[in-house]
């Protein structure tokens, strides 16, 4: 699943090329080649990695044979990487609201939003939240 990151934040993610076709949200189309923190200058879309796998069986097979990457760990985007040279892989481009949850601002939005959606204390924490947006700091 990929949603569309700002331009100027493209290196934080991992990015699908998809030969410049243009995706909608709720949209499919293959993948080419993926991109792990690319720099700004170099990255062949804005479509970041958000989540949300089904792979083919074969994917173990490959993660067992996996080099370290970024970070020093076995990226599954790697895997993935590897598997677009035998295997069509698509992407969908996600609709509704991503939160990066990798990053604090992100994780923070993000409980924010649900919390404020929870159906039994959604209202009291509106209004503490605004309680505390109100009170001088």
């Amino acid at each position: 699943m990929v949603a569309p990151v700002p331009e100027a934040e493209v290196n934080k993610y991992c990015l699908a090329d998809c030969n410049g076709t243009g995706l909608c949200a709720g949209e499919s189309t293959q993948i080419f080649d993926m991109f792990e923190n690319p720099a700004v200058d170099e990255a062949p879309s804005n479509l970041a990695v958000v989540g949300r796998y089904v792979l083919s069986s074969s994917i173990w097979h490959l993660l067992a044979r996996t080099p370290a990457g970024a970070g020093g760990e076995i990226q599954l985007t790697d895997a993935i990487d590897i598997r677009l040279v035998s295997e069509k892989v698509e992407t969908f481009h996600m609709s509704g609201k991503f939160h990066d949850c990798g990053d604090k601002l992100g994780h923070m939005a993000a409980f924010v939003e649900y919390g404020l959606r929870d159906p039994n204390l959604g209202e009291d924490f509106q209004v503490s939240l605004q309680s505390m947006l109100l009170s001088p700091k």
